[in-house]
């Protein structure tokens, strides 16, 4: 197998003008592999050699302008073509390709809960040759007309409309010049709700077993994504650019969802089975509006080569959340985007293997490096940066220069010079140079206040400035006010000031609470002064509004993760505070940092057992606030986090066996999985209480929630047999590994697996190499020793590193958890 080479990719480029490609495939050929033939209609610009990428299980014959070339010249999934003459050319490509379990190249997937089967394409970024023999890079667009033969009572669904011919054979609209690896198809018993709106056909496609679950959030989702569609037509006036716009929720999808234009996948978690929080749908509303920002950023204008990834997803980001809070019921969408998101971004941009938002293209020089930064920074931090861009332009000039970007290169491909040119004729600001020191640099700046006494009580603020980058913020000066509701804090006034700074700020008299970056418009870290510092400490749930709130959630986030701030002060202030807290995004990441980072990382063994009791306490808090039933979603997330933290297994085994909280809620498929996977970490159930669960619940999620209890087993046996499951066989799919992975690690099981820990980096190197980029990545994000924070772990991982060179895809994951382990080894230490 090779990776394409950003050179290779230029040469051809230059050589090949790609005008059609016609794809037959039949997947009624058996459950291992399917047909593809492929027409690829061409232009050399000179004469000259190249290849085309297939991927096949047998490659069958392949003709040349009528000549034959021989199927044998196929050498690590290239198929060189000699002697090109400058001209038109056809190529035809007949090859049997094999089916993915892995959610790359095309997915097969059977249903546990009836045993009907399943396909979809995932083509990102260059698997489209597991499917069809392509030219497969960015910049190489061309049309695709696709036929699909199919067993007869599956629906098929492609990027343009479909339309059923009859025994089995389906033919799919031509599509509009795109790249290879926007091409999609999706095929099986899918159900499906249609509607139109504004003359196009709108679609929702899930397994059959989801249906009951789609159809009552049907006229919810079309309601979000037709508020979108509608908001972005106002902002951009280059109109939708395909023919019908199908959202398909699939199962076992390795991303949160896939751009595929006029195809959007979706993971079928999505569909929601069990009960959900408003911010959990407010996170779906968020994916909808960032994959239909993608038909414009990422569809219908190209990245030219993946050094420009952030081109597509940090537009799609940016976009996603704000079009959400102008067109949606869901106008709080920052404050999730800072709590869930920003902190992705600056994690990411801390570690050894940051980059800039757009690397220089020599840091990206083949597809295996790109694939590495679809991270925190190409979305979180560029999402971020795009914010300060408009707090910095201005939104008519942003919007602007985002419309003559459009203009420009409709239908083709674009860089970043060729975006910053565009911005740059609809402002006289030097967009050029913001861009050079926002997106061409790397790291976190961090801004700290020092406020100096002034003459009759007034104060002056400056703003110590650590990094390179300018800022435009808001500083919040907030007083204490006593109410009959206790202690708040009143917003005095919002200062806008751009860092650096030359003079003081004056600032009148001391405020109780100084805050830098209020509303959170740009990207840095931010610290207190002292007094600030008291005043959060003590009055945090006073400040009056969520997005202020969560700027402060982070800064102590930030602390703590720097060594500044204890992480059992952190638990205090979520002791302290969390019980009156309003917005669910902000109590879902306060108590998931605390349960998962200090409480399983940042406290050693000892010090873990009185964390989770401060856990435990501070969700039943929550659970008796919420006993009235106002607030459902409160209560859930309350009771899913008590579960996680338990300690002793009595409470929620009774809730087991009684199916249900005492006031609610019952225990629905989530739940009760989510409580036998602890109960297996407590040593508090068996393989036959397990069994009893999955024929209760033998659907897809139920086999990922056995898997899942039982790895998390405290037994040898049962290690043993998860281990070999991951490592030695190559039988589970990539959800049925991430579920195995996901329950073997455990910190109360420390010594138990012991031994395991040595054995993962070699394991996972051979694991990787053998199965290739997608279990790679899960293998080195679930199945890593995460809970094993000592000298003994970073020294193997090291050593792996240095010596065993891991897949690319492995390597960065593995480079990250270390990293992480080391900084978690620090705050022990500090």
């Amino acid at each position: 197998m090779s990776v394409l080479t950003r050179d290779e990719a230029q040469t051809r480029a230059k050589l090949l003008d790609v005008h059609r490609y016609t794809i037959d495939l039949d997947l009624t050929t058996g459950d291992d592999t399917f047909d593809s033939r492929t027409v690829i209609r061409f232009t050399a610009t000179t004469d000259a050699d190249t290849f085309v990428e297939l991927k096949p299980a047998e490659l069958r014959s392949v003709t040349l302008d009528g000549q034959p070339l021989d199927p044998d010249s196929l050498d690590a999934d290239r198929l060189p073509l000699k002697n090109l003459t400058a001209g038109e050319h056809e190529l035809h490509i007949d090859a049997r390709m094999r089916y993915s379990r892995t959610g790359e190249g095309m997915h097969r997937f059977t249903d546990p809960a009836d045993g009907e089967t399943y396909l979809y394409t995932n083509l990102c970024m260059d698997d489209a040759p597991r499917v069809f023999a392509a030219f497969d890079q960015p910049d190489l667009k061309a049309v695709f007309e696709l036929t699909v033969t199919a067993p007869e009572n599956w629906t098929v669904l492609a990027n343009g409309r479909t339309e059923h011919l009859g025994d089995g054979r389906w033919q799919a609209t031509p599509t509009p010049r795109i790249s290879t690896y926007l091409v999609a198809l999706a095929a099986g018993p899918y159900h499906s709700v249609t509607t139109e709106h504004r003359g196009l056909p709108f679609g929702l496609h899930c397994r059959r077993s989801l249906a009951p679950y789609l159809d009552p959030d049907a006229d919810e989702l079309f309601e979000i994504t037709k508020q979108c569609y509608d908001r972005y037509h106002e902002k951009f006036d280059e109109p939708y650019p395909f023919d019908s716009y199908d959202q398909a929720f699939v199962p076992e999808f390795n991303a949160g969802a896939m751009e595929n234009p006029g195809l959007v996948t979706f993971r079928d978690e999505f569909v929601y089975r069990s009960a959900v929080t408003d911010a959990e749908r407010q996170t779906r509303a968020m994916v909808i509006a960032h994959e239909m920002a993608h038909m414009w950023f990422g569809d219908l204008v190209t990245l030219r080569w993946w050094d420009d990834i952030w081109l597509n997803e940090s537009f799609a980001e940016y976009m996603g959340y704000q079009t959400l809070t102008e067109a949606t019921r869901f106008t709080d969408t920052w404050t999730d985007f800072g709590v869930a998101r920003k902190a992705w971004g600056y994690e990411a941009d801390q570690r050894p293997s940051t980059h800039p938002v757009a690397p220089d293209p020599e840091l990206v020089p083949d597809t295996a490096s790109a694939m590495l930064n679809f991270d925190g920074i190409s979305y979180a931090k560029g999402a971020s940066a795009l914010r300060q861009l408009v707090a910095w332009l201005g939104e008519k000039d942003f919007l602007a220069g985002i419309n003559t970007h459009f203009a420009r290169h409709k239908f083709a491909n674009a860089t970043l010079a060729d975006f910053v040119d565009s911005l740059a004729s609809s402002t006289e600001r030097d967009v050029h140079a913001w861009a050079e020191t926002w997106l061409r640099t790397t790291g976190v700046d961090t801004l700290k206040p020092e406020v100096t006494p002034g003459d009759e009580g007034t104060c002056t603020l400056r703003v110590e400035h650590l990094g390179s980058r300018p800022h435009r913020i808001r500083v919040g000066l907030y007083d204490q006010d006593v109410t009959d509701e206790g202690r708040q804090l009143v917003l005095r006034e919002r200062l806008d000031l751009d860092i650096p700074h030359s003079t003081p700020q004056p600032i009148g008299k001391r405020p109780a609470l100084l805050l830098l970056n209020d509303g959170d418009l740009s990207y840095a870290k931010v610290r207190f002064d002292t007094a600030s510092f008291d005043t959060v400490r003590a009055n945090l749930s006073g400040l009056p509004d969520p997005l202020t709130r969560a700027v402060v959630w982070n800064a102590l986030r930030d602390c703590v993760r720097d060594g500044e701030l204890a992480p059992t002060a952190y638990l205090e202030a979520a002791r302290t505070h969390l019980p009156h807290e309003t917005d669910l995004a902000l109590v879902q990441g306060v108590l998931a940092f605390a349960s998962v980072q200090v409480a399983g990382r940042y406290l050693t063994a000892e010090e873990r057992p009185a964390a989770l009791a401060t856990l435990t306490d501070l969700c039943r808090d929550l659970i008796r606030r919420t006993e009235d039933g106002d607030h459902p979603g409160l209560r859930l997330i309350a009771v899913r986090h008590f579960i996680d933290v338990a300690a002793h297994p009595d409470t929620i085994a009774a809730w087991l066996a009684d199916g249900t909280v005492p006031g609610g809620p019952e225990l629905d498929p989530e739940l009760r999985w989510r409580v036998l996977a602890r109960l297996a970490v407590l040593d508090a159930t068996d393989e036959a209480a397990i069994a009893a669960e999955l024929e209760r619940d033998p659907s897809a999620t139920g086999q990922e929630g056995a898997a899942r209890c039982r790895a998390a087993l405290p037994d040898a046996d049962a290690k043993r047999t998860a281990w070999e499951a991951m490592f030695t066989g190559d039988d589970l799919s990539n959800y049925l590994f991430i579920a195995t992975a996901q329950g073997f690690w455990q910190p109360e099981q420390a010594e138990l697996l012991e031994e395991y820990v040595p054995r993962y980096f070699e394991d996972a190197v051979a694991l990787a190499t053998r199965r290739g980029p997608a279990i790679a990545d899960a293998a080195g994000r679930w199945a890593f020793p995460a809970h094993a924070v000592d000298a003994a772990t970073l020294t193997a991982g090291e050593a792996c590193l240095r010596d065993a060179d891991p897949l690319p895809a492995l390597r960065r994951k593995l480079a990250d958890q270390l990293d992480d382990l080391a900084r978690a080894w620090r705050v022990r230490q500090a």
